[in-house]
């Protein structure tokens, strides 16, 4: 049995170092996303058929830059930005949620107590995904920075 020489031994690689290697070394690419999803806390089911508006902020200038509706699951039917057009800025979601309700049947006063939810949110990097939930009930919403 031959012996083994320091120099003829070889060393795995290390695979956490080249991955953190990889990352530093490759290009920097937008492959972020927004989602949103909602939730309808008074029935326990998902809010479908709620259109969903997005827009960017800068100062006092509002760019609109996708309007859809949710799914029988909560959820837009595709990322609301994605890649590129995803940049680091303040956003806003305006949830039309009276609309969804009167549709329900539920009875609500005029004006509504919540007839539209806007939820203004920042986007610190655009390589990141944002997924933006909503909670909601005929007098009260929540949401939060979800995965």
């Amino acid at each position: 049995m031959r012996k083994r020489r320091h120099s003829d031994r070889r060393r795995a690689p290390k695979p956490r170092r080249e991955a953190e290697q990889a990352m530093t070394t490759a290009p920097q690419r937008a492959s972020g996303r927004l989602t949103t999803h909602v939730l309808d806390t008074t029935s326990g089911q998902p809010g479908a058929g709620i259109t969903v508006e997005l827009s960017r902020l800068d100062g006092e200038r509002r760019e609109r830059l996708a309007r859809a509706a949710t799914n029988a699951d909560g959820r837009c039917d595709a990322p609301l930005l994605d890649g590129a057009e995803l940049r680091p800025g303040v956003y806003e979601l305006l949830f039309h949620v009276g609309d969804y309700f009167r549709a329900q049947g539920v009875t609500l006063p005029e004006p509504a107590f919540l007839d539209r939810v806007p939820v203004r949110f920042g986007i610190a990097d655009a390589r990141r995904h944002y997924h933006v939930p909503l909670l909601i009930s005929p007098y009260g919403y929540s949401t939060y920075r979800g995965s």
